[in-house]
């Protein structure tokens, strides 16, 4: 028979064994580029006999703790899917206090001084208070100096390609560029300039939680050498010793680059 451990004594091993993972981390293999899919919100709420509203407020209060955990082991970029555009077909009663939960995440993001937020996905799916709230939170940290943020709201992989195409397409239509010139210059390194994420190292890591092993979309483009961790936890439990493992995890790896 198991013996249940008070509190406190669950803590304190919980700490000690964090330290201990902590302390055997090597710096010098910490992925500079992470992409989490935050996911199991709605079952974590289920779970915990509680609604699907305060699941995704749960979901949302772990988002800083996650930053500050990167900020310690030298993690430079953090692509955070807060919104897929699958989601945006869901019930109004459930998108609508969802979105501002998002809004409220994003300008706390921005408030805290820290963090350089930056958002990826389709700006005019979103409602117009949302998009505003993007934009004036991309303005506010533009000269911070801290992690990079990317808040993936109205994201999917394959919309951000199309949209990458389309933009490529209107410039070079705006530069009198023939298809057949076009043909002959386009290749990886012209479409990556038109991703939403231009200008930044594509993801050493992607995180899941919850369980579920698909990348359900995520960053199909960017992730084509990324290494993998599908963690059990559901997102709003996800813990440091769980960011620690999957970072060990990542280190003990040898990265082949799809060869």
């Amino acid at each position: 028979m198991r013996i249940p451990y008070p509190p406190a004594l669950r803590k304190l091993v919980y700490r000690l064994y964090a330290r201990r993972v902590e302390g055997r981390l090597d710096h010098t293999q910490v992925p500079k580029h992470i992409g989490v899919i935050l996911d199991g919100n709605r079952r974590w709420a289920r779970a915990d006999g509680r609604t699907t509203e305060q699941g995704h407020q749960a979901g949302a209060d772990k988002i800083s703790e996650l930053l500050g955990w990167c900020e310690e082991t030298d993690v430079e970029v953090v692509t955070l899917w807060l919104l897929s555009t699958d989601n945006l077909d869901r019930p109004e009663a459930e998108l609508k206090p969802l979105l501002g939960i998002i809004e409220n995440t994003v300008r706390g993001l921005a408030a805290d001084g820290r963090w350089r937020v930056h958002h990826v996905g389709n700006r005019d799916l979103l409602p117009t208070a949302t998009q505003r709230v993007l934009k004036e939170s991309e303005q506010a940290t533009a000269d911070n100096k801290g992690v990079l943020v990317n808040v993936a709201v109205g994201y999917g992989g394959r919309q951000e390609i199309a949209d990458a195409v389309r933009s490529l397409l209107l410039e070079h239509a705006a530069r009198g560029t023939s298809f057949e010139q076009l043909a002959e210059i386009v290749d990886i390194d012209l479409i990556s300039e038109h991703l939403y994420t231009r200008g930044q190292p594509d993801p050493d890591l992607v995180i899941r939680t919850s369980g579920e092993q698909r990348l359900s979309g995520f960053m199909l483009w960017q992730s084509a050498h990324s290494e993998y961790y599908f963690c059990e936890v559901f997102w709003p439990a996800f813990r440091k010793v769980d960011f620690l493992r999957a970072l060990r995890d990542y280190a003990a790896r040898h990265r082949r680059y799809g060869f």
